[in-house]
Formats: C-alpha cells, structure tokens, sequence
C-alpha cells in the first residue's frame, strides 16, 4: 500500500499550528479577563494585602513575569509532560484531566450512538419519500433539535424526571463505569439523549441529502431495473455510497464532544473535561485552562485525523484522489 508520505507531514504541520495557534489564543484570553488568582481566591480581601504580600503571591502563582516569558514557561513545560499544578484541587493537572478525560469520553461515545441510533433512520425515513408526511416530520424534529438549546432540555428533562417520577441518579456521588456499572450508566443516561437528540439532528440532515444525492445516481438505476431488492438497494447501494458525509459530520460532532460538553456536564454534575474547564476559569487557574484546552483541541485534530483515514477505507473513490 502506497503511503502518501507529503500529505502526511503536511497534516502533522498543520495539526501543530492548530495547537500552536489554540495556546496563544488561549493564554491571550485568558488574561483578557479581569481579575487573577489572587483576586479569584481572596475576592475583596485582595484589597488589604499589602504591596509585599501581592508581590509574593503573584510569584507563588507565576504571573510576575512578562506575558511572552510566561508563556514560553508554561509552554515547555507542557512539552514535557508537565501541565501544570491545581492550586484549587492540589493536584497536578495531569492528573484532573486523566480523571475528568474518561467521563467525557464515555458521555461522547454513548452521545453518538444514540445520535446515529436516531439520525440515521430518520433521515432515511425522510429520504424515501421527499416532500410527504413523514419527510416533513423527520424535517420538524431535525428542526427542533437543532433549535432547543442543550442547556434547555437538560433542566426541562431532570426537572421532570425528578419532580414527576423521582428519578435524579445524578444527585448521587458520580460513579465511574468499573465501581458501578448500573448507576453510571443510569447518571449517563440524560446527559446522553440531551446531546444526542441535539446531535441526531445534523446527523439525520445530512443523512437525508445524502441519500437524495445518490439515489439520483446512474448506477441506483441500474441496480433497480435488474431488480435488486428495495431493502439491499437502500442498505447496501444506496446507504453505502452515502456514508461519506456521514462519517464526516459524525467525527466533527464527536470531536466536538470530546471539547467538553461544558453545560451538560455543569447541570448533572459530571466530573468532566468540560467542568474542569468551567471551573478552571471560575477560579482564574491559567495552566488548568490553559493546558486542558490544549488537550481537548489535542484530541478534536486526532478525531478529525481519524475520520478523514476512515472515509478513506469505506470510500475507494476518495483513495483514488
């Protein structure tokens, strides 16, 4: 097998500036914002320390030095491995984001399954018969999860569920996959139907064009007049060729998760990537922000550097470019 080797360095190249370009947007933005640590862990006591005890504060948290000097700092140090300290949780922040990484991870993947789960039939419901009843029903709930917020569905849903039939497995303590596998997945369960209705949407839009797309192909024809049965033509000839941009629009959506569903997780109380982050910023802790945003922006290119290997191995017309 040919390996393009340029395409290759090129996509490592960029995949680096990405990053590069994230850090310095990142660090920027953060000082942007008014107020530090210092202000951030004394709030108005700030005002009575004196000249001497703010100048070894600021030294303790390292923000007495020029911005470009604290950058570069934080930046080789990131390049060996270490991502700074927590001075809220006393930890590294290694060791937060290889907690709080597997939480979101596992709320992305049962996300996108239920997405897909939902996306995929409904665009080829709408798909077989454009502009009927049930393609204007699978347009109106594509529609409507592309338009209620997930911060709205999450409240409505463990506001209901727990007010109407006492259900709120997430006021427990969180329980991880290998301590309790029964309560993690019952604390999975909204967070995963409020992002993955939310996701089915995109996904069932993209699905249905892509149908309409290849079904008005030449060889959809063909396979029709020698009388290929309607379930393999749909299955195997039509959804197989259309699979594509649906693989792109799922890896995006996925990549985006792994960014941390940071409203999700902040109202069930999931302890992950996103939080940290939410969290990380309430509290002014720059290398928590910092080098946890760098990780999931990590983790978005990879994703990304996956999908694009994926549609590479279903599609042979894309190898062939």
């Amino acid at each position: 097998m040919h390996i393009p080797w340029r395409r290759v360095i090129r996509r490592i190249l960029s995949m680096l500036g990405t990053l590069l370009g994230v850090a310095v947007f990142v660090f920027i933005m953060l000082r942007a914002i008014p107020g530090n640590q210092i202000t951030a862990g004394l709030g108005t006591e700030a005002a009575a320390l004196t000249p001497e005890q703010r100048l070894a504060l600021e030294a303790y948290y390292g923000i007495d030095k020029p911005l470009v000097v604290q950058f570069f700092t934080w930046l080789g140090n990131v390049l060996t491995g270490n991502l700074g300290f927590s001075s809220r949780s006393q930890v590294s922040v290694l060791s937060l984001t290889l907690n709080a990484l597997p939480v979101t991870f596992e709320l992305a993947v049962l996300s996108i399954l239920l997405a897909l789960l939902i996306g995929i039939p409904l665009g080829m419901l709408s798909a077989s018969k454009p502009d009927s009843p049930r393609d204007a029903i699978g347009q109106l709930i594509g529609l409507a999860g592309l338009s209620v917020p997930s911060f709205l569905l999450a409240s409505a849903l463990l506001t209901i569920l727990s007010a109407k039939f006492g259900f709120n497995p997430n006021g427990e303590a969180y329980a991880t996959l290998t301590e309790d596998p029964v309560r993690n997945l019952r604390q999975m369960l909204l967070p995963s139907l409020t992002l993955g209705f939310g996701i089915a949407a995109p996904i069932m839009r993209t699905t249905r064009t892509a149908l309409l797309e290849v079904r008005s192909q030449d060889f959809v024809r063909t396979a029709r007049a020698k009388g290929v049965g309607m379930r393999r033509l749909q299955v195997r000839h039509i959804l197989g060729n259309a699979l594509v941009p649906i693989v792109t629009i799922t890896g995006l959506q996925f990549g985006y998760l792994l960014g941390g569903a940071v409203v999700v997780e902040q109202i069930f109380s999931l302890p992950g990537i996103g939080r940290q982050v939410l969290i990380g910023i309430q509290g002014k802790e720059y290398a928590v922000v910092q080098s946890t945003v760098l990780v999931i922006a990590l983790l978005f290119v990879v994703v990304n550097l996956l999908t694009d290997i994926l549609y590479r191995i279903i599609d042979p017309r894309v190898r062939a470019e």
